[in-house]
């Protein structure tokens, strides 16, 4: 056993050991977590699933486990997103009470912490969780497995409609010693139900984390879930994120993956689309800055026919920052008539900035449409000159220019606090600090001449 493996199973037998009374069931798939952690040890580039990502700062790290939530109100207040919702806030992990907001649920939806789902129910929860995203899927998913302890378990009755957004925060604090969370969400939608769900992940400027999350998604028939993750975690923490999502007949599903912030960020999103009419789309934007390095692998199986996805991913890169996109589709054999788009299109604004991009189709079915494609570019300096011809300057014309190339995206996006947030971080953090009102009445005047 390698040194970095015994130092997180060590973690491990300590908190098993200031553990409670828990169901067999519990204790024995943490078992199998560790066993199969163990095993496989932390990824290395030699594998071909992580072959642009070193994950030794997350191998090499002294990690604790936090013990409370505590928060001061206003640095939370200061950090949420402003918007009516129904909120389940974490601490490093741990439930906070104090900082969520749970009031007016609908009749059919149940939105608890996963600590609590498990001694109310743990039967219904224990059946599904682990079923899409079990200790097989990577190293990172049996580390959390062994570690699961906290999150939130979301679950609607058929016909339920949430109408405000269900918010999952997760708080990542400074402190003296680094600390790890392993939190796992739920999520179960019976046929016809929908929710609106934003994952934001953010943090005090100093905080220097890790963060493993897993994430698994039952959609049953005609259940419709939009679904926004946005990572703004502090550029010292570490982010890896497993998803799974799992769709039946006429179930529709769309992620917008946003990633601004975290030193390293890995993210797996995989859709399993196994009933007819079931349709995907996954919409992404990752800006990456200084040292930042943003991994991105997406994965669509197209298990029925007549099913449909949809993939856009925008990376915008500066400085030294790494970004890599990994899109792949799988058609299998007798899903016929499905249809499948794949676009990864990226921006350098730095010559030392870096993409590693790859699409990849594979196709088992001869009656389908599919396409795929990716492109790698810098700022149109003719399209600068062009806009400096109006009297634009040139910091407020390369502002334009960067923000039209995610606007592709984020004209998807039907929030304007989400919206405005990206935004705004996208501006305010590139070479030149922009304004953009500013740049809004410039672009308007452009497009009235």
């Amino acid at each position: 056993m390698s040194d970095d493996v015994k130092t997180f199973l060590d973690r491990l037998a300590e908190r098993n050991a200031g553990r409670g009374p828990e169901p067999t069931w519990i204790a024995a798939r943490r078992q199998a977590g560790a066993a199969r952690f163990e095993a496989m040890g932390f990824p290395h580039r030699r594998i071909e699933e992580w072959k642009y990502t070193d994950v030794r700062a997350i191998a090499r790290g002294d990690f604790a486990l936090a013990d409370d939530a505590e928060f001061s109100p206003a640095s939370a207040a200061a950090l949420t997103l402003p918007i009516e919702a129904h909120r389940l806030t974490f601490v490093d992990g741990v439930f906070a009470p104090a900082l969520s907001q749970l009031d007016d649920l609908p009749d059919g939806a149940q939105l608890v912490p996963l600590s609590s789902a498990l001694e109310e129910n743990h039967e219904a929860v224990g059946g599904p969780l682990g079923r899409l995203t079990g200790v097989e899927f990577s190293a990172f998913a049996a580390l959390n497995t062994a570690f699961m302890e906290e999150g939130a378990v979301l679950r609607l009755a058929p016909g339920t409609r949430v109408e405000k957004p269900i918010i999952l925060q997760f708080l990542s604090r400074e402190g003296e010693q680094a600390v790890m969370s392993h939190p796992r969400i739920l999520i179960q939608m019976a046929g016809r139900s929908e929710a609106t769900v934003i994952e934001h992940h953010v943090g005090q400027d100093a905080a220097a984390n890790f963060t493993n999350l897993v994430e698994e998604i039952i959609l049953e028939r005609g259940a419709i879930l939009t679904h926004y993750k946005l990572q703004e975690a502090p550029l010292k923490d570490l982010h890896v994120a497993s998803i799974h999502v799992e769709q039946a007949r006429d179930s529709r599903y769309t992620s917008f993956n946003l990633n601004l912030g975290g030193g390293l960020v890995r993210n797996d999103l995989v859709a399993e689309l196994n009933g007819q009419g079931a349709e995907a789309q996954f919409n992404g934007l990752f800006y990456g800055q200084g040292r930042q390095h943003v991994d991105n692998h997406t994965l669509v199986n197209h298990n029925a026919p007549h099913t449909f996805s949809r993939e856009n991913y925008k990376g915008i890169l500066d400085d030294r920052a790494h970004g890599v996109f990994n899109g792949k589709v799988i058609v299998k054999r007798d899903s016929q008539k499905i249809e499948a788009e794949q676009s990864n299109a990226n921006l350098l604004l730095s010559d030392r900035a870096e993409i590693d991009t790859k699409p990849e189709l594979e196709i088992y079915a001869d009656d389908v449409k599919c396409a795929h494609g990716a492109t790698t570019g810098q700022l149109d300096e003719e399209a600068v000159f062009a806009l400096r011809t109006r009297g634009i300057d040139l910091q407020t014309a390369r502002g334009l220019l960067t923000l039209a190339f995610a606007g592709e995206v984020m004209d998807e996006v039907d929030l304007d606090v989400v919206a405005e947030r990206v935004e705004l971080a996208v501006a305010g953090k590139l070479p030149e600090r922009f304004n953009l009102a500013g740049l809004v009445e410039a672009s308007a005047a452009l497009n009235e001449e």
